[in-house]
């Protein structure tokens, strides 16, 4: 009986350090609900969804050795062709390789996308005057208190940029 309790503490043990190991290299969890939910919402005709914590525990995980097994496979092409820096080539590649070439069409779709978004975007900034406050170094201002700190970066539509990108994907992924 003893033997059993302790090999039953053993595998709770695994199992939470598997969890902090997840949720530590693990995709952001609100992003990978929202995500499934969207996709989900869009192949059903249910319009409240839930999710168990386990089913996202699972796509998170999923999504994870995905990226994991892509990215390796990606570094061997790179390393083939007797290079250290991955591009967006070697990924295509690798995509071909693991058999996901249903992929490879809506992935450069979206990189031209993003591409022009990028051009667009640098084009316009350059011709503001405000352009060069980014390649000015950060000049430190007061904080209130007497003490200096450096001013906050201009990063505050980064995520609505990858979330919008995210979805472009998706959206050519579904057709």
């Amino acid at each position: 009986m003893a033997e059993i309790e302790k090999q039953n503490k053993e595998k709770e043990k695994v199992v939470a350090e598997t969890t902090v190991q997840i949720d530590q290299e693990g995709l952001p969890k609100t992003i990978v609900r929202r995500l499934v939910k969207e996709k989900l919402s869009q192949l059903s005709t249910d319009t409240d969804i839930s999710l168990l914590r386990d089913s996202l525990l699972a796509f998170s995980e999923s999504a994870r050795i995905f990226i994991h097994y892509l990215s390796a496979t990606a570094n061997d092409i790179c390393k083939e062709s007797k290079r250290q820096t991955i591009n967006a080539e070697d990924v295509f590649k690798a995509l071909e390789e693991i058999e996901f070439p249903e992929l490879i069409e809506p992935l450069k779709a979206s990189l031209e996308g993003f591409r022009e978004k990028n051009s667009k975007r640098k084009s316009t900034s350059s011709k503001s005057p405000e352009s060069n406050k980014k390649a000015k170094l950060k000049e430190p201002v007061e904080n209130g208190k007497g003490k200096m700190k450096e001013q906050p970066s201009d990063n505050e539509n980064e995520d609505a940029q990858a979330e919008e990108e995210v979805n472009e994907v998706e959206d050519r992924v579904d057709d």
